[in-house]
């Protein structure tokens, strides 16, 4: 990782000083690495080549045939480079199936992966979002990407349009997910489980275009 600027001024008045190098170094390096990770924004800008080697998630599909990739959109130089996130479907052989950008014109109102996991059949790729810009700090939207249909559908489509409330969730089959969502509408501080057998529930969407 480069060194900012202002860490370049504290190396060199550092050895000025006479100050020991190997705690200044460590010093640096946490200041440097809390400006890249943590979906975080920053009261001031980071340096515009900072942060280059912040590295993708991936999720192998437990069959191995398909990754999920999850990288940093990188937009907002006010921002650490994970406040929002595009997501890549691709074949082992690196044939990319599809895509989704969930960042934002300013990096400041879109999306970040905040927990995902492949179904134990391989066939779906569940993951839910957090609003980069804190808008419904209860929400938490949750996509389901189908390998048979090639496409990343809305969760809340298959729960009657109810939001989802909690990040997590957990398969508790081949292709059954449990989430969370309200017990009414409105009532954001009371969840409740809801269970959906991806396999049927998509099978009721249309077609990709």
């Amino acid at each position: 990782m480069a060194f900012h600027t202002r860490s370049l001024r504290l190396l060199a008045a550092a050895i000025l000083a006479g100050t020991p190098l190997m705690a200044l170094a460590t010093q640096i390096l946490a200041d440097d690495d809390a400006q890249c990770v943590g979906h975080q924004f920053l009261a001031k800008p980071r340096p515009e080549m900072s942060c280059q080697d912040v590295k993708a998630q991936i999720f192998v599909s437990p069959d191995k045939a398909t990754r999920a990739q999850v990288l940093p959109a990188d937009v907002s130089l006010y921002a650490t480079p994970d406040m929002e996130s595009r997501i890549v479907f691709r074949s082992t052989s690196g044939d990319t199936l599809t895509s989704q950008d969930y960042s934002s014109p300013r990096g400041m109102n879109g999306y970040y992966v905040a927990f995902a996991q492949w179904s134990p059949d391989s066939q779906y790729f569940v993951f839910s979002l957090i609003s980069s810009s804190r808008h419904s700090p209860w929400s938490y939207p949750m996509k389901a990407y189908t390998l048979k249909k090639n496409l990343i559908a809305n969760f809340s489509d298959l729960i009657g349009g109810n939001p989802t409330v909690a990040a997590e969730f957990r398969f508790i089959g081949p292709h059954t997910v449990t989430a969370s969502t309200w017990k009414q509408p409105g009532a954001t501080d009371v969840a409740v489980p809801v269970t959906v057998d991806l396999e049927a529930a998509l099978q009721k969407l249309p077609p990709a275009n």
